[in-house]
């Protein structure tokens, strides 16, 4: 883990440059304009070919009607997992970083999964595609379950779509559920090489 501030000027294609290296970028909160880069000694990962769906979610995820979309409010999602909850004074998304994802979006390197009741964003997802990896950025909730409900889908997409590794950054109680595990540096690495070695198909799946 390296923290140093940033002192060069970050750009989309440096950024992905890093994540194929396996470091990726935070700071210390929104109202905080500099950025530090970060390599876990352990990171979290949920293997693709484990991914474990609680039996109250996938009966959730039969009867919701709320409905489940991707990259059709990307904005909007960072915007939400940028807000300020009662349990998250702050967060780490940082103007710069609101800036250097939306452009990543707009290359195509970047996606959200959105979970709508009606014409409301209730709950999401966004992260980042380069080569077979997902990395998993931010997630957010408005109502119940609902970010649960993106990462069921983001699953269920990354799996379709040929890709190998989806990086959580960090295990979490709420990740924990889903068979996500911490792997040492070193193990990473040999996933996220391999993962670079060619390309997934992020919409292999139709849109929902």
């Amino acid at each position: 883990m390296t923290d140093d501030s940033s002192t060069l000027e970050i750009t989309p294609q440096i950024l992905l440059r890093a994540y194929a290296c396996g470091i990726f970028p935070m700071s210390e909160g929104a109202d905080d304009p500099t950025l530090f880069w970060i390599e876990p000694e352990m990171r979290g990962i949920i293997p693709l070919d484990a991914f474990h769906v609680p039996k109250r979610m996938a009966r959730t995820m039969r009867t919701t009607s709320f409905r489940i979309r991707v990259d059709t409010d990307f904005g909007g999602v960072m915007d939400a997992c940028a807000e300020a909850a009662p349990d998250r004074p702050t967060t780490w998304i940082n103007e710069q970083i609101h800036e250097l994802y939306r452009e990543l979006f707009t290359m195509g390197h970047a996606h959200s999964v959105e979970v709508w009741d009606d014409d409301k964003l209730v709950g999401g997802l966004y992260g980042v595609s380069l080569g077979r990896a997902f990395f998993g950025e931010s997630m957010f909730s408005r109502a119940r379950d609902t970010s649960k409900m993106a990462l069921i889908h983001l699953v269920e997409r990354l799996n379709a779509g040929g890709y190998t590794l989806l990086d959580t950054q960090f295990i979490t109680d709420h990740l924990k559920q889903f068979g996500t595990i911490e792997i040492p540096k070193v193990e990473y690495h040999a996933l996220l090489d391999h993962a670079m070695r060619s390309s997934a198909d992020f919409y292999a799946i139709d849109d929902e």
